[in-house]
């Protein structure tokens, strides 16, 4: 198993990456949540994979962070009727925040708008994965060690929902404003690279919209 690749970005598209590692060209499939933040060509970069074999082909897909890439393995793992290519789709519609909240929410209009995804398909996601992607704090408060749940205290956990929250209703108020659902995460995610994870879903809007 190809855990990731590091070496020279040579080409990049919207959902591609060729990789330079020792001399090889590695093709690697990404989403575009991930190509927005590839640095330019020439620079070194690294990814985090998956790799998928089949008789006839065999395909390697790549992600800027480990948890992005464990959220696609769970995608297409634990969902059925979800192969690789839709999953990747998701990942390259919404950002891992808006993902995780609309999930664990049930907002199924959010999912659904999602490049290749239906109302079945986001209920779908939304039955198998609800209560895997943003474990409640009951659920913490009762596990064993009683302080951590996945390498995370309470206190983390709890301040990782609220960011998630504040994120999913700054998207959502620009999508009453008519902004398209991939637009909206977009200039969401970018305001809470720039202002940070303590922003108010306040800031987070003003920021968005350039104010």
């Amino acid at each position: 198993m190809i855990a990731f690749i590091e070496g020279d970005l040579i080409e990049c598209q919207l959902n591609m990456a060729i990789i330079q590692v020792g001399g090889i060209g590695y093709e690697v499939n990404i989403p575009l949540t991930t190509s927005e933040k590839l640095p330019s060509l020439g620079k070194e970069i690294k990814l985090y994979t998956q790799a998928t074999y089949r008789e006839d082909s065999q395909t390697l897909y790549g992600f800027i962070d480990r948890e992005s890439r464990d959220f696609f393995r769970m995608i297409v793992d634990k969902v059925s009727g979800i192969g690789p290519r839709i999953a990747l789709n998701l990942l390259g519609s919404l950002s891992l925040p808006m993902l995780k909240t609309s999930i664990a929410s049930g907002d199924i209009a959010m999912l659904s708008k999602a490049q290749g995804l239906g109302k079945k398909t986001a209920e779908r996601i939304i039955v198998e994965l609800k209560d895997k992607v943003l474990p409640k704090t009951s659920d913490i408060e009762t596990s064993s060690p009683p302080s951590r749940v996945q390498g995370k205290d309470i206190h983390e956990q709890q301040q990782e929902e609220n960011m998630f929250g504040v994120y999913h209703d700054a998207v959502s108020a620009l999508l009453t404003l008519g902004y398209k659902a991939i637009d909206a995460d977009q200039a969401v995610r970018k305001a809470s690279d720039e202002i940070g994870n303590s922003a108010s879903t306040e800031e987070l809007i003003r920021k968005a919209l350039g104010r």
